[in-house]
This record gives C-alpha cells, structure tokens and sequence, in this order.
C-alpha cells in the first residue's frame, strides 16, 4: 500500500515510522471526519488490535506537537483531530450526534440559502 500523505509528513518530520503509528496515519488519512482519540483508537484497532489506547494519545499529541494535525475543540465534546490545513476550514457539527466535518464558504453558503428557502 501506498504511502499516504500523512505517513509522508511523518518521514519528512524525522518520526520513526512503527507500524501502529502507519495505522494511526492512515486512520487520519482517509477520515471524512475529525475523529477524537477514542474514535482513532477503535479504527486502529480493527486492523491491529494490539494498538492501545495510550499509544493513540502519545501518538496524537505527537503528530499535534509536529504541526501535522491539528486538534479542533468544540464547545464542551472532545478534541478532534484533522490534518493541519494551510486552507481556511470552517466545520458543521451535527450537534445530536457530534459529527464534525469540513465546510467550505460556498458549501456554507449553499446550505444556509436551502435553509432560509424552507
């Protein structure tokens, strides 16, 4: 497999590359979302079971340390976390279940005028 643009920035940061740490990248690499660390650590462990849970949050605050993720805190949840981004992002938060997900001003937009014409 491929490396995966985090995994990359890993590398390029001088990180030993252990296999659960792959794992973890690769997690964030195709999340759609902005997983907190109990969420990275359920979707690392269905491919090593063996990744604890404390390795998830070393490795995190590594990486966060590093400047390639970034933690997002929103409002009383958990710290989420998201591949830093040069781009300006702002997030919808479905506020019943807690999903966080990136919006850009025009996705913004079309959203806010679907509302207003309901």
């Amino acid at each position: 497999m491929p490396e995966t643009r985090l995994e990359q920035l890993c590398i390029e940061h001088g990180m030993k590359m252990t296999g659960q740490r792959r794992i973890i990248a690769r997690v964030l690499s195709v999340a759609e979302d902005h997983p907190d660390v109990e969420e990275v650590s359920r979707r690392a462990s269905e491919n090593d079971s063996n990744i604890s849970i404390s390795t998830v949050y070393r490795t995190m605050k590594l990486l966060e340390d590093a400047g390639i993720v970034e933690s997002h805190a929103f409002g009383y949840s958990r710290s989420r976390y998201a591949e830093t981004s040069l781009d300006h992002r702002d997030h919808i938060i479905r506020i019943m279940s807690g999903n966080v997900r990136d919006c850009h001003k025009q996705e913004i937009n079309r959203l806010l005028n679907k509302h207003v014409a309901e």
